[in-house]
């Protein structure tokens, strides 16, 4: 067996039939299975069965009755009673190409990695089977929130957020993996460095059915990321929070001395800034440094961001004094707390983020060879 397909459903029955037949296409001749690990409260499950009984390649169902894990948790199980140790995994609901496979299996075959994730952010991909512009504004947020959070780890891989991949078995251990939302690739990723490549695709719109992103979808999305990345995200929080005292306690000093608010906020500024950077160097990002250049380069990049940053939150601050009537230090307070957030991400993806490895060959360069295979 050279690949197997591993579709985790719930409640997809009209997208069933076409799924395996354009999944057969895909790959002719090439000795496949599909996998459907189905956690469905209609009669997907028959419907399953049935389409396997005149299916042109082997078809497995796995119902499972008492779901644990979500998505995640039926993936992994997929994945656990494959016949093949290259796995792909996508949704049932045909967003997902299945003539996109194709370009996935090459690239594996190539050897020099152990995902190929099918990406909509790369030249040649794109997301416009999203169903409307709020959530491809959240669909971007989430993913450049999560780029941040492992900015090594997920330096080489554009869409972390898909459902869309190829993973080679043999580089996991699955009994680590410990899903608890719908974003499995994310988990992976983030557990272990391992060796990506990624190939374009369009982002299909649903062919039969309706979406499952919900609110709590995206409240299990936040509680799995925090818990894969606690560690750095709160370092930086600890590092931004004492510099967020010592900015305030400097202003307070300053203005008891006489001087005008908003220069004490400058001054402030500068000095934290520059206590930031060095917390920052040797504590939440030491050990980023050496794949990220120069410390003067890191420190410019730094330093022009906050600096921007200070100059945008200084005006904001004077509104909030003379229109709003906060009390000076409590303004500068409001304006500290939102400006964490792009803080970190900022230095996550930008400062500290690893010089550019080389980039993996074009699809275009694999669609040849394969084509040649299937041909003889």
């Amino acid at each position: 067996m050279i690949l197997s397909v591993i579709v985790p459903t719930f409640n997809e029955g009209p997208n069933v039939a076409e799924l395996v037949r354009r999944t057969a296409a895909a790959l002719p001749g090439r000795d496949i299975e599909i996998i459907f690990v189905d956690d469905s409260t209609d009669d997907t499950p028959e419907i399953i069965r049935g389409v396997a009984q005149n299916a042109p390649v082997p078809v497995r169902l796995i119902h499972r009755d008492a779901p644990q894990g979500g998505l995640g948790g039926a993936v992994v199980e997929g994945i656990k009673a494959a016949a093949s140790d290259f796995c792909v995994v996508m949704d049932g609901d045909l967003q997902h190409p299945p003539e996109v496979i194709a370009d996935l299996l090459a690239r594996a075959e190539m050897g020099d990695a152990e995902v190929v994730v099918a990406s909509r952010y790369v030249d040649g991909g794109t997301s416009d089977g999203l169903a409307n512009a709020v959530r491809t504004m959240v669909s971007r947020a989430s993913t450049m929130l999560t780029k941040a959070m492992f900015p090594k780890k997920l330096h080489n891989c554009s869409d972390p957020m898909t459902g869309f991949f190829l993973i080679d078995r043999r580089s996991l251990d699955i009994d680590e993996l410990r899903p608890r939302g719908f974003k499995i690739l994310l988990e992976i990723l983030a557990r272990k460095q391992m060796r990506v490549a990624e190939v374009p695709f369009d982002f299909a719109p649903r062919f039969a059915g309706e979406s499952k992103a919900s609110f709590s979808q995206g409240m299990r999305f936040l509680t799995q990321l925090t818990m894969l990345r606690f560690g750095r995200m709160s370092a930086f929080a600890v590092v931004g929070g004492l510099g967020a005292v010592a900015n305030l306690a400097i202003m307070w000093g300053l203005q008891t001395f006489g001087v005008q608010y908003l220069v004490a906020a400058v001054i402030a500024s500068v000095l934290t800034i520059i206590a930031n950077f060095i917390a920052l160097e040797y504590l939440v990002f030491a050990d980023m440094r050496e794949e990220s250049g120069l410390m003067r380069h890191r420190f410019i990049k730094s330093f022009t961001f906050n600096g921007i940053e200070a100059i945008v939150r200084i005006p904001v601050i004077w509104l909030l004094v003379n229109e709003a009537h906060i009390q000076s230090v409590l303004a500068a307070a409001l304006t500290l707390i939102a400006a964490f957030i792009i803080r970190f991400v900022f230095h996550a993806l930008v400062v500290y983020a690893p010089k550019k490895a080389q980039a993996a060959p074009a699809v275009a360069a694999v669609r040849e060879p394969l084509e040649d295979e299937l041909a003889a």
